[in-house]
């Protein structure tokens, strides 16, 4: 009886708040693609099946929907929704043919083409092919163009508009005779705020305060922002949002041989991002502190730490441990030349390690020109334990051991040794070093720094000329000259005020894009990480510069430009909108709506323990794997329970927090800047039956009995609570009986609640964000 009453939960919480918006499926298709399907399209597939192939393989083009349907000379590419009967997979497999040749594709890219398929291979790309043998480059990049800050256009109704930000969404709406949706009400409006700025609902009080006083009073708006904007709870949730970006894990992932190799120093660098981002460092201190943190200058030991353990950002990429090899340092390298190029610039440089890229304006020399930069940096990402430590290098900030698992001669890890607040001397004897040793993950420059040589094929046992250390070289780049590597330096500093300077066309506005996909769920350029050819195109073009500008001229402060777009008349739309508009632009790309969201994976989770009463605010500041190098069976056993924010939770790779693993979290192997929000069974299923969904409901449901006397008032209770409203009469019926048949299936006054507050939790309403 217990397992039937739980079952009924699901069609309860459905009852409860209605159906899913069938544009959110729309969108996550949409999503997937950009993110998983073109991407590897791009890298792996056009060199021999687009536009661009010297010679077509198989007569096959994959760079047009038209062509991936109707396929080459073996037919049809892929049948949508059945993955096993599509050529590609079975390609990819390296059933019959395989493709790519020289080595097949991870499993997990495999795993994303299947699934892709399966869900009906959504392909926004248009059936018109390029010609074959066309050049890209007859039409300029709209990414290089310089950024101009065009005046804000005139509008037919120049009432609607806050802020110039509404004329530009405004014109476009009025220029395809279409209207904006009304206003969200006060107490749809205060959820999303309090979701997108802090990650956390509000409380009743705080949505029936501000439910009486924005109608009358508009200046509640910003009230209500302001201290949203200053409270550490920003810093924990936009610094997540970076932390994706940043390939942040606190593990290298499984090897092969079921072991994760542990980075027990990553936390510092998160609880930096956190910090920093709450402290609203200007972004392109932000972005040198952690490309070159350890070449700035400071003024106390403290000030001396915080800029070394930012540049974690270029040390806790996933290390390629199959790869442990002669090829090792490069494809170190190549990671960071990856999560600076696609993280911070919004362009491709990886293609280019073997050849030119095929589509943008990146030489293979420009790749080796970074590729020095890198190459100029030792790279410390952390202890392995105390077995086998060496003593300590010449350098007495730098701490050494070898591996307490054998790699070739000569592989060492390192870590640097804090200095401000710790009471230990210079140099410590290695026995000494014991868990709580302040030490962290980092960089340094080498000792004689060196241009690097060109790899033929990408391959450093075959190569060629040295390339001068530089950067990018393409039209309408700040030029290298101007920005040159001295010779006793790695060019790591020279690259961040590079990529930092306010006539480089990329970095405002890849930030400025990334900002707005954050509070609207899509950019203005949908591909976030990628504004080369094959990426997507701005929507809004001069309303993307508009707001690059006023990120550069207003400090580039991050939390400036959130405020700004948060107060806009665009932000405060409603997800209700008339037929015509839903019709005419069903994509939302011209933002006259509000496109339902879905909760990512640590705000569900902090969102329970929060309206549990149970959510602990505390900076966690730490790290459970402390000493503990290597993990067997991917080490589920040191993901402890807590009732901390999500941020602070145990981020292996390749085992993820189990209460977050069920809701798209990314692999934090490459750099992520828009999730994949998927809707599968599992997730149902892990809301019915996850153990700490049932902990938080019981929680919950203690709450309810302790507060309130009558049923009645313990409904109205739980409703407001949860989602912050009054139950409708209906809703109040079907959830006082859904306790009565609890109670009459023998189940306790506590289990009967808490099934009521566990549907209120894993219903719509509650998961998903107007």
């Amino acid at each position: 009886m217990v397992s039937r009453i739980r079952s009924v939960i699901l069609l309860v919480s459905f009852a409860l708040a209605g159906s899913l918006d069938a544009t959110a499926r729309a969108d996550d298709d949409a999503a997937f693609f950009e993110s998983k399907i073109r991407p590897l399209l791009v890298r792996r597939c056009y060199e021999c099946h687009s536009s661009e192939s010297k010679e077509l393989g198989g007569k096959l083009r994959l760079d047009h929907r038209r062509g991936i349907l109707d396929g080459g000379e073996s037919g049809p590419a892929i049948v949508a929704g059945d993955s096993e009967g599509s050529l590609l997979v079975q390609a990819l497999r390296y059933d019959g043919v395989k493709m790519p040749p020289d080595a097949p594709l991870p499993e997990g890219e495999i795993a994303n083409v299947v699934h892709w398929i399966k869900s009906g291979a959504f392909d926004p790309r248009t059936d018109t092919p390029p010609p074959v043998g066309s050049q890209n480059d007859a039409q300029p990049l709209w990414s290089l163009q310089p950024i101009v800050d065009v005046p804000s256009p005139e509008v037919k109704d120049p009432a609607w508009p806050a802020d110039p930000i509404d004329r530009f969404v405004l014109a476009r709406l009025e220029a395809a005779e279409l209207k904006p949706a009304a206003d969200a009400d006060a107490r749809t409006l205060i959820r999303r705020l309090y979701d997108d700025l802090v990650g956390l609902p509000p409380s009743f009080d705080e949505v029936e305060r501000f439910a009486a006083e924005f109608p009358r009073d508009e200046t509640a708006l910003a009230r209500l922002v302001d201290p949203l904007l200053a409270s550490p709870r920003f810093g924990e949730r936009w610094g997540r949002r970076w932390l994706d970006v940043a390939r942040y894990g606190e593990s290298n992932g499984n090897d092969g041989l079921g072991r994760n190799p542990t980075f027990p120093h990553a936390w510092r660098y998160r609880d930096y991002i956190i910090d920093a981002v709450a402290r609203d460092v200007p972004y392109d201190r932000f972005v040198t502190e952690q490309i070159a943190g350890d070449l700035l200058p400071f003024e106390t030991p403290e000030e001396r730490d915080r800029q070394i353990v930012a540049t974690g950002f270029l040390a806790v990429g996933s290390k390629p441990a199959k790869a442990m090899n002669d090829e090792f340092d490069m494809d170190v390298v190549a990671d960071q030349i990856d999560v600076v190029s696609r993280g911070i610039l919004g362009i491709s440089v990886a293609c280019a390690r073997c050849h030119d890229h095929k589509f943008d304006p990146v030489p293979t020399r420009d790749y080796y020109a970074l590729a020095g930069i890198f190459a100029s940096t030792e790279t410390l990402w952390g202890l392995s334990g105390h077995e086998g430590l060496s003593a300590p290098s010449t350098d007495l900030h730098v701490l050494t051991t070898a591996p307490k698992v054998p790699p070739p001669a000569g592989f060492v890890e390192t870590a640097i040794l804090l200095e401000s607040n710790t009471g230990l001397p210079k140099t410590i004897p290695p026995p000494n070093w014991e868990p709580g040793t302040p030490l962290a993950m980092g960089l340094r420059d080498r000792a004689s720094p060196a241009d690097c040589k060109l790899c033929i094929d990408g391959m450093s046992t075959k190569p060629g000329g040295a390339v001068p250390r530089g950067f990018l070289s393409a039209p309408r780049l700040p030029k290298s000259e101007s920005f040159s590597v001295p010779g006793n330096q790695s060019g790591r500093l020279q690259l961040a005020r590079w990529m930092t300077s306010e006539d480089h066309p990329l970095t405002a506005r890849v930030a400025a894009n990334r900002v707005w996909m954050h509070l609207f769920g899509e950019g203005i350029v949908r591909t976030p990480d990628d504004f080369g050819v094959y990426g997507d195109s701005p929507s809004h073009p001069e309303l993307l510069d508009h707001l690059a500008t006023r990120l550069m001229r207003e400090g580039w402060s991050i939390k400036r430009l959130v405020r700004t777009i948060v107060l806009s008349r665009t932000y405060r739309l409603s997800g209700e909108a008339d037929p015509r508009l839903l019709e005419a632009d069903a994509e939302n790309r011209l933002f006259g709506r509000r496109t339902l969201r879905r909760l990512d994976a640590e705000s569900l989770r902090d969102a329970m323990l929060a309206v549990s009463g149970c959510l602990d605010l505390r900076a966690d500041g730490g790290s459970v794997i402390r000493h503990r190098d290597i993990l067997v069976n991917l080490a589920e056993d040191l993901h402890q329970t807590t009732d901390r924010r999500s941020v602070y939770l145990c981020y292996l790779r390749s085992s993820p927090p189990p209460e977050l693993a069920a809701f798209d979290l990314p692999s934090f192997v490459t750099t992520t800047s828009r999730r994949d929000v998927s809707t599968i069974p599992g997730q149902a299923l892990y809301l019915l039956n996850n153990p700490f969904v049932q902990k938080q409901a019981s929680r919950m449901a203690e709450l309810t009995l302790a507060c309130e006397t009558s049923d009645q008032s313990r409904v109205r209770y739980a409703f407001l609570r949860a989602l912050g409203r009054e139950p409708a009469k209906s809703e109040g019926e079907e959830a006082l009986r859904l306790v009565a048949e609890s109670l009459a299936a023998s189940l306790s006054e506590g289990e009967a609640w808490a099934l009521l507050c566990q549907g209120l939790l894993i219903s719509n309403e509650f998961r998903y964000v107007d």
